[in-house]
């Protein structure tokens, strides 16, 4: 295994408040993590660090082998792969899907004048049929579901065979069958071993895709626990991220959090 993604001691503060407060935490490269926690727990704000969007107040972090702090984000451009609902609102509303996927080789968000060459083009069909989003390849992305949406914006992360891919809740706001279709992609995209390291931010246990093999819980900017999903991912530690008591049950790989009466 090949470590992806190292914290070290990392603190975040602004405006006096610690967003994350002294966490250290590793992924390797045949990992599948994903995050849980309370609104305010920090995920986020982990993601962006992880994706040099952000720096530490404190504490170091290596990504992909190189020390935060001492690259230019954009030598990482095509080795990480990032959806999430911040980048999908800047996305040109006029956008083919296609252009969508094709434009991350460039990391450029909105087609203009860079041309694109058959291998391009190829790769970037290849993912719209894996997702099943062929045949929206040249709707506007405004046009688009909620649900097809986040998969044209998962569709655009691994455009580049990125070497670590990060999720930023791409469930959110979906209705029940979009949710399923996605998490069943989703599973089956952790199951491959050619996949890079994921992971995966999310609220609720319920999105969980069968496969993910790892989970950091958090609460108020610390890690309340980390390690294999199967072992670390008890009705107790949940109950300590959120502050409340759960009954928890997994069936198939998936899971189901219920507050106790």
């Amino acid at each position: 295994m090949v470590n992806v993604l190292r914290f070290t001691d990392v603190s975040y503060v602004r405006d006096r408040r610690a967003i994350l407060d002294r966490v250290d935490w590793e992924v390797d490269s045949s990992e599948r993590w994903v995050i849980l926690g309370p609104n305010g727990a920090g995920k986020t704000t982990l993601l962006r660090i992880a994706t040099a969007n952000d720096y530490p107040t404190t504490g170091t972090v290596d990504v992909l082998d190189r020390r935060l702090g001492t690259f230019d984000i954009w030598e990482m451009r095509n080795r990480l792969g990032l959806a999430s609902s911040a980048t999908a609102r800047r996305i040109p509303g006029g956008e083919t899907v296609r252009d969508l996927v094709l434009t991350a080789a460039y990391g450029v968000e909105g087609r203009w004048n860079e041309e694109y060459d058959e291998m391009d083009v190829r790769q970037a069909d290849r993912i719209l049929a894996e997702l099943d989003l062929t045949p929206l390849a040249e709707h506007p992305f405004a046009t688009l579901s909620d649900g097809e949406r986040k998969r044209a914006m998962i569709a655009r992360a691994v455009m580049t065979d990125p070497e670590l891919l990060l999720l930023d809740e791409p469930s959110a706001s979906l209705d029940l069958g979009a949710r399923e279709r996605l998490l069943q992609l989703l599973s089956g995209y952790a199951a491959s071993p050619y996949s890079p390291a994921m992971i995966m931010v999310t609220h609720h246990v319920e999105e969980i895709p069968p496969g993910f093999t790892h989970v950091l819980l958090m609460r108020e900017g610390r890690v309340q626990a980390a390690g294999p999903i199967a072992e670390t991912l008890t009705a107790e530690s949940l109950g300590e991220a959120f502050g409340m008591e759960f009954s928890l049950t997994v069936e198939n790989g998936r899971y189901a959090a219920v507050a106790r009466a």
